[in-house]
C-alpha cells in the first residue's frame, strides 16, 4: 500500500486555503481526500491544483464520467452526470481526487481540463463516448470506444444492455450491416443439487 507524505488533512487545509470559495464541499474518506467544485469554477480549480505551491498536482492520473442517476437524491441537489478526476503531485508526494457535476442533465458539460493536463485527452473522449459528457474547449472530442454511427452512450443507466442493434458481416453484400437486436430478454434460474450423498461423501 502507497503511503503518502501528507496527512489528507492538512492537504484539505492546504486545498481550501488555496481554492477557498470554489470548494462546493470536501471530505476524507478511507484516508483519500475528495474536492468537489462547480462546474463555473471547475477549470480555474483545475489550474490552481497545479499551478499553487502547496498543491503542485502535476499529473492527472484518471479521470472518468459516472451517472447518478439511481441515486439523484443524495447526488449534488440531484444532478445525473458527475466528471470525477484523479490528480496526483510526484513532488509533493500526495493526491487528491476531484469532483464536479454537470449543471443540465439534458446536455451534460463542463469545461476540458486538457490544455492544462495533455492526458486528459483520452479520457475526456471515453467520458464523452460512453456517457454524453461534452468538455468544452477539447479540440478533438469524437468517440473513441464505440464504432462510428453509434447511436447512444452505453454507459448511462438508462441505455439497454442488449444496446439498439446488432452488426455482423453480411457475405452476399460483402459488408457489414447492422441490424434490430434479435436477442430475447431472459431470467436464467441455476440449478441446486441438494442430494444428501452428492458424490458418496457422506
Amino acid at each position: 500500500m502507497t503511503t503518502f507524505s501528507v496527512r489528507p488533512e492538512a492537504l484539505q487545509e492546504a486545498i481550501l486555503a488555496v481554492l477557498g470559495d470554489k470548494v462546493k464541499r470536501s471530505s476524507i474518506n478511507l484516508g483519500e481526500l475528495t474536492v468537489v467544485v462547480s462546474a463555473g469554477d471547475y477549470h480555474a480549480a483545475a489550474q490552481s491544483l497545479r499551478d499553487a505551491p502547496a498543491c503542485k498536482f502535476e499529473q492527472l492520473i484518471d479521470l472518468c464520467g459516472v451517472d447518478y442517476s439511481e441515486y439523484q437524491a443524495g447526488a449534488d441537489g440531484g444532478l445525473r452526470y458527475c466528471v470525477v478526476v484523479h490528480l496526483l503531485s510526484v513532488s509533493l508526494n500526495q493526491r487528491v481526487r476531484l469532483k464536479v457535476f454537470a449543471p443540465d442533465d439534458a446536455m451534460p458539460m463542463v469545461d476540458s481540463v486538457n490544455d492544462i493536463w495533455n492526458s486528459a485527452n483520452w479520457f475526456e473522449r471515453e467520458a464523452f463516448d460512453l456517457f454524453g459528457i461534452v468538455f468544452d474547449g477539447h479540440a478533438d472530442l469524437r468517440r473513441i470506444l464505440t464504432d462510428y454511427g453509434f447511436i447512444g452512450h452505453p454507459f448511462r443507466k438508462d441505455f439497454p444492455t442488449t444496446g439498439h442493434v446488432e452488426m455482423r458481416y453480411d457475405a452476399e453484400q460483402a459488408r457489414v450491416v447492422y441490424l434490430p437486436v434479435t436477442i430475447e430478454t431472459r431470467e436464467i434460474t441455476p440449478r441446486i443439487i441438494r442430494e444428501n450423498n452428492y458424490g458418496g461423501l457422506n
